[in-house]
C-alpha cells in the first residue's frame, strides 16, 4: 500500500487497483514466460466468468473503439544512459466511459530479422503485445475518459528500466487499460505498437547507406510565351508557389535536406521552371493571362538550394523526368519517340550547372518505382546512362540477407538496386505526427536489422523514396535520417560510390521478363496515342520553324513542352496529361495559322491576259521565309498561268506584322468560269496552309471578234448617216415646194412661224430617235473583282 502511494496518490481505491493489477501479472507469469521467448503471437482466451477478475487481459483488445496515438518518440534509437520519452493521445471513440484507466509502456521480445518486423507491422494496432506493462511510476493515470473524449499523455522511462538485452529490434507498445460499464474489470482497451532499435555500443562494421533526396515536381510551365522580346513564360497555374512557400513540400525538401548526408536527385525542369518564376512571368486565367507575383519566393528557394547542394553529390535526371517504362512499352512503336531522350539528357547537365553552379552526374536512369524489364533497360541506357536505379521488389533475390546495391546486368550497365522496405517506409498518409513517428521507427528498425545480418562483408544499401513526397513524408524522412546521426550501425555514402561498390557475387543479375512488370504500374503508363500526338506536334513544329527567320524563339519553348508531355509526373493523371498535350498542339497550330492567305472573292478576267493578285498576311512578330505560294488552275485549257502553265509558284518572304500581295499572270483562252486554288508550301514541298479557292470568270475577246464587231459598228454608222441624209433632202424639197406656191399651211395655223405641219423644233420628225440625257446605270457590272488588262 505504501508503494502504491508513490504511483498515484494515497487513496484506498488506488492501492486496491494496484493490488489487482499485481495479482493479474503474477497469475499471468507462466504465460508471459513463454511469450518472452519469441515474437508475440495472438492466442484465444475464454471470456471471464461473472464476478471473476481475469488473470490477464485478453489478447485482443475489447472492441471499445479506443485509439492510441504516439506523437513523439525520443530518442528514436536510444543508447545507454538515455531516457526514452513517448508522448501521445488516447481517444475514447466508443459509447461507454472509461474509468480507473492507465496508459502503460510494454516492451516485447527482440525480433528475429526483417521478416519478423514485417509481420508485426502488418498486424492490427489493437492486437496486444503479450508482455506485462512496466507499471509502477512509469504509467499515466486516466481516471475518467468520457465517450468521444481524449487525453494527452507523456511517458518517460530510463532505458535501463526497459529490460533490453542484446542488440537488435524490440517490439514496443503503449496501451490504455481500464474498465467500462459493460466490462467492469481491468483489461486492455487499446494499444499502439512500434519498434525500438537498440544498439548501445558502436560497431566496427557498418552498413553504408545512400539516401536519394528527389527534387521532382509536376509540370507547371506551358509552351506559351509572351510576344515581348523577353518571351515572358506563361504558367498553367500558380500551384508551384505553394510548394516553394514556407512549409511547402519543396521548401521542406531543401530546408531539411540541407542538414542531411543525402544525394540530391534533381529534375532539371523543376530548376528551369522556378528560374522562370524569378523573372517576369504570367499565369493562365481563363482565356487570358495575369501577371505572376512570386518572384521573391522563387529567388529565395533557388538561393537556398544552391547553398544546400554545394559540396554534395547531385544527380541530374533527363529534362522533365521522362517516363522510361511508357517509352519502352508504348512509345517505341511511334517513330521518333526515343529521339527525345538524348537532348533531354544533354540539356539536363547544362541546366543544373547554369542555375546551381555544380556539375551533376547524368549517367543514372530512374524508372518509376525501380520496376524494370529488358525493354526498359534498353530505353534507359539509350541516351547514355549506364546505371539504372532498380528496386529489390523488381530485381529480387533468394538470399537470406540483403545484398549490396550494385548489380552488373551486362553490356556495361549496372543496376543500382534500392532496398524496397526502406524505400517504401515513407509512403502513405504521414500528415499526422503519430503516422510519421511509426514510419520513422519502422525505417530505423529495418536498417538495424540489415546491419545485423551476418554476411561477412561490408554492404552498400540504397534508399529510393517516392519521387514527390509531400511535406509530412519529407519530415518523416528527415527524422529517420537524423535517427542515424550517431552512425552506430550505418554511415552515409553517396549514390555514385554505392553504384561503384563491389557487387555481391551471389546477388541476382537477371532482369525480369516484360510479363512480370507490375500491372498496376502498366495501367498508369502513357498510351500509344499519346506518343503519336506528341510526334504529330513535333512534325508540325519542324514545318513551322523551317519558315521562321528567328526559329530559336519557338524551338526552345516547344521542345521543352514536348519533353514535359512524356514526364513520369503524369502517372495516375491521364486526363491532365491529355489536356496538356492538347494545349501544346493547339497553341502551335494557332501560331502556324498566323501566316495565312487573305480570303479572296471571285473575279473577272476581262481580256486575253491579266494579273491575278493573292495576298499573304504574316501576323507573327518575326519575318517568315522559305515559303512558296502556289496557284493552280482547274481548267488550264480555259485559263493558263504564267506563260501557259496550269500551276505557278512564287517564293515569298513576308515581314513580321505585314502583308504581301503576289501577282500571277493569267491568260484566258475561252470564256467561262474557272476554279483557281492558292496554297502555301514550304520550300521542300510540304503543304503549309489549307487550300484557298476562288473563281475566275474568263471574258476573253479575240482579234477576229474585234474585227467583226468593228465592221458591224461601221455598217450601223453608215446606215445612220444615209437615213439622216435622206430625211434632210426630203424635208428640203418639201420646204422649197411650199415656198414656190406661196401657200400657207392647210391646217389653218399661222404660216408665219416658218415650220411645216407636224414637225418638231429644229425641223425634227416625230420618228427620229430620242436622245438619252439621264444618268448612267450606277450598278456594278457583276459581283466579284474585275481585273483589267
Amino acid at each position: 500500500m505504501a508503494d502504491a502511494a508513490h504511483f498515484r496518490g494515497t487513496g484506498h481505491w488506488a492501492a486496491r487497483r494496484w493490488l489487482r493489477r499485481t495479482a493479474s501479472v503474477v497469475a499471468g507469469a507462466p504465460l508471459l514466460a513463454g511469450l518472452l521467448a519469441g515474437t508475440a503471437a495472438p492466442a484465444a482466451h475464454a471470456a471471464p466468468s461473472p464476478g471473476v477478475v481475469p488473470a490477464y487481459a485478453p489478447q485482443k483488445a475489447s472492441n471499445q473503439g479506443v485509439s492510441v496515438a504516439l506523437n513523439t518518440f525520443s530518442p528514436s534509437a536510444p543508447v545507454k544512459g538515455d531516457t526514452l520519452t513517448i508522448s501521445g493521445t488516447v481517444t475514447n471513440n466508443g459509447r461507454s466511459a472509461i474509468s480507473d484507466g492507465d496508459v502503460d509502456l510494454r516492451v516485447g521480445p527482440r525480433l528475429s530479422g526483417r521478416s519478423a518486423i514485417d509481420d508485426v507491422a502488418s498486424r492490427s494496432t489493437s492486437t496486444l503485445v503479450q508482455v506485462a506493462p512496466l507499471g509502477g511510476k512509469y504509467r499515466v493515470a486516466v481516471d475518467h475518459l468520457a465517450p468521444k473524449a481524449r487525453q494527452d499523455f507523456a511517458l518517460s522511462v530510463p532505458v535501463s528500466e526497459l529490460g533490453l538485452d542484446e542488440d537488435g529490434v524490440y517490439q514496443l507498445g503503449v496501451s490504455l487499460s481500464g474498465e467500462t460499464s459493460q466490462e467492469p474489470w481491468d483489461h486492455v482497451l487499446g494499444m499502439q505498437r512500434t519498434f525500438l532499435p537498440w544498439q548501445p555500443d558502436a560497431v566496427d562494421k557498418k552498413t553504408k547507406l545512400s539516401f536519394m533526396w528527389p527534387l521532382v515536381s509536376k509540370v507547371h510551365l506551358s509552351a506559351q510565351t509572351g510576344a515581348d522580346e523577353q518571351q515572358t513564360p506563361v504558367f498553367d497555374n500558380d500551384d508551384l508557389a505553394a510548394d516553394l512557400a514556407p512549409g511547402g513540400r519543396l521548401q521542406q525538401m531543401v530546408s531539411l535536406g540541407s542538414q542531411l548526408p543525402v544525394t540530391w536527385v534533381i529534375d532539371p525542369d523543376l530548376l528551369a521552371t522556378v528560374d522562370a518564376m524569378t523573372h517576369k512571368y504570367s499565369i493562365k486565367k481563363g482565356n487570358t493571362t495575369v501577371p505572376g507575383k512570386n518572384q521573391q519566393l522563387a529567388n529565395q528557394w533557388l538561393n537556398s538550394l544552391e547553398k544546400a547542394v554545394q559540396h554534395h553529390p547531385v544527380v541530374a535526371l533527363p529534362f522533365a523526368d521522362p517516363d522510361l517504362a511508357s517509352l519502352a512499352h508504348t512509345g517505341r512503336s511511334v517513330s521518333g519517340s526515343l529521339s527525345h531522350l538524348q537532348p533531354a539528357t544533354q540539356v539536363a547537365a547544362t541546366t543544373v550547372q547554369t542555375i546551381l553552379h555544380v556539375k551533376p552526374s547524368t549517367d543514372f536512369a530512374w524508372p518509376v518505382d525501380g520496376a524494370v524489364d529488358p525493354s526498359i533497360v534498353d530505353v534507359a541506357t539509350s541516351a547514355g546512362a549506364d546505371k539504372v536505379i532498380t528496386r529489390s521488389d523488381s530485381l529480387s533475390d533468394d538470399l537470406s540477407y540483403t545484398p549490396s546495391a550494385p548489380r552488373p546486368i551486362g553490356g556495361g550497365t549496372t543496376a543500382v538496386d534500392a532496398d524496397s522496405r526502406l524505400s517504401e517506409a515513407f509512403q502513405g498518409d504521414l500528415t499526422t505526427a503519430s503516422a510519421s513517428t511509426l514510419a520513422v521507427q519502422r525505417f530505423l528498425a529495418q536498417s538495424l536489422a540489415v546491419a545485423q545480418q551476418d554476411t561477412g562483408q561490408e554492404r552498400s544499401i540504397v534508399v529510393a523514396p517516392q519521387r514527390m513526397p509531400n511535406a509530412g513524408q519529407v519530415q518523416a524522412m528527415a527524422a529517420a535520417m537524423h535517427g542515424l546521426d550517431a552512425e552506430r550501425w550505418s554511415e552515409p555514402q553517396n549514390l555514385t560510390d554505392a553504384a561503384s561498390a563491389t557487387p555481391d557475387p551471389d546477388a541476382n543479375t537477371r532482369i525480369p521478363r516484360e510479363s512480370h512488370y507490375p500491372r498496376a504500374l502498366r495501367k498508369q503508363e502513357l498510351p500509344t496515342s499519346a506518343f503519336q500526338e506528341i510526334q504529330d506536334t513535333q512534325d508540325l513544329l519542324v514545318r513551322f520553324t523551317d519558315i521562321l527567320s528567328a526559329p530559336d524563339r519557338v524551338v526552345a519553348p516547344f521542345a521543352n513542352a514536348q519533353e514535359r508531355s512524356m514526364s513520369a509526373s503524369w502517372r495516375g493523371d491521364a486526363e491532365d496529361a491529355s489536356a496538356y498535350r492538347g494545349s501544346v498542339k493547339d497553341y502551335l497550330t494557332g501560331l502556324k495559322g498566323e501566316v495565312l492567305l487573305v480570303p479572296k472573292s471571285d473575279l473577272t478576267l476581262s481580256g486575253a491576259s491579266a494579273t491575278i493578285p493573292v495576298t499573304v498576311q504574316n501576323k507573327l512578330l518575326q519575318d517568315v521565309q522559305h515559303l512558296v505560294l502556289r496557284l493552280s488552275s482547274s481548267k488550264p485549257t480555259r485559263l493558263k498561268l504564267d506563260g501557259g502553265k496550269a500551276v505557278a509558284d512564287e517564293p515569298i518572304r513576308v515581314g513580321g506584322g505585314h502583308s504581301q500581295s503576289v501577282k500571277f499572270t493569267g491568260t484566258g483562252n475561252a470564256n467561262g468560269p474557272v476554279e483557281v486554288s492558292a496554297q502555301l508550301f514550304t520550300e521542300d514541298g510540304h503543304p503549309y496552309s489549307q487550300k484557298m479557292t476562288f473563281q475566275v470568270r474568263v471574258s476573253e475577246i479575240t482579234p477576229t471578234a474585234m474585227l467583226v464587231i468593228a465592221s458591224g459598228v461601221l455598217l450601223l454608222a453608215f446606215a445612220g448617216v444615209k437615213m439622216y441624209s435622206r430625211r434632210k433632202r426630203t424635208a428640203a424639197r418639201r420646204a422649197a415646194a411650199e415656198a414656190a406656191r406661196g401657200d400657207g399651211p392647210d391646217d389653218g395655223t399661222d404660216g408665219g412661224s416658218g415650220h411645216g405641219p407636224g414637225t418638231g423644233p429644229g425641223g425634227e420628225q416625230p420618228s427620229d430617235p430620242a436622245v438619252d440625257t439621264g444618268p448612267g446605270n450606277p450598278a456594278p457590272s457583276g459581283s466579284g473583282e474585275k481585273v483589267d488588262r
